[in-house]
């Protein structure tokens, strides 16, 4: 077999291992995972391939694949209410078309490397994150009909019964005056107050109608 080819296959080779193996992490956490990192991967490394031996054409197709990859990029990322999510498999993506650039050019080094430090971000730093101590934050509405609805120190008072603190707020009226409405950021001391909050919310006379969105880190 040609030496060109050994290369060629290393390189794919090489650079299927690394996406997919950044992809598995991605799946376990229920985002775009193995096919997609796989197919970033070798589909840089195939690209800068392409030029091979001719060091100017490989830099500009390095450069396309890092241009293009947004548009990938863009597509894992959606927003839900205020909450905006899939920015790290957005990166992750991005970082796996980089590290098959590396492995397209024949620096295995440097992209095993790479794959190990994109690995260690996404794994040991959300056990750090997770061990971090964190409030919860939520967007929210109450939804208090009017003749039994609190002032905005009584909903203070209500909300830190559960630890909660309500900041940001805005005032409204409506169904013709029968429903006053809170708005504002909820914080939080873990998400499980969250939920103790809105089970004991459910429960509530006088609060037809209430929202809490989590707001995403």
């Amino acid at each position: 077999m040609p030496e060109p080819m050994f290369q060629i296959l290393g390189a794919l080779s090489a650079a299927w291992l690394a996406g997919g193996l950044i992809g598995v992490e991605r799946s376990v956490h229920g985002r775009a995972g193995f096919r997609t990192h796989s197919l970033v991967a070798v589909g840089a490394a195939a690209t800068i391939l392409v030029g091979l031996g001719d060091a100017a054409a490989m830099s500009r197709l390095g450069q396309g694949v890092i241009t293009g990859i947004g548009f990938v990029g863009a597509g894992v990322i959606f927003k839900e209410g205020v909450s905006i999510q899939g920015l790290t498999t957005a990166a992750s993506v991005w970082a796996t078309a980089a590290i098959g650039l590396l492995f397209g050019v024949g620096d295995y080094l440097a992209g095993a490397a790479a794959t190990g430090v994109v690995l260690a971000i996404l794994i040991v730093l959300r056990w750090i994150e997770e061990a971090i101590p964190a409030r919860a934050y939520a967007w929210s509405t109450f939804r208090f009909r009017a003749e039994t609805a609190p002032d905005r120190a009584g909903l203070d008072a209500l909300l830190a019964t559960h630890g909660v603190t309500l900041r940001e707020v805005s005032y409204a009226r409506g169904d013709g005056g029968a429903i006053m409405e809170y708005r504002g950021v909820v914080s939080a001391p873990a998400d499980r107050v969250l939920d103790q909050l809105a089970a004991s919310l459910h429960e509530m006379d006088g609060l037809p109608e209430f929202q809490i969105s989590r707001i995403s880190k």
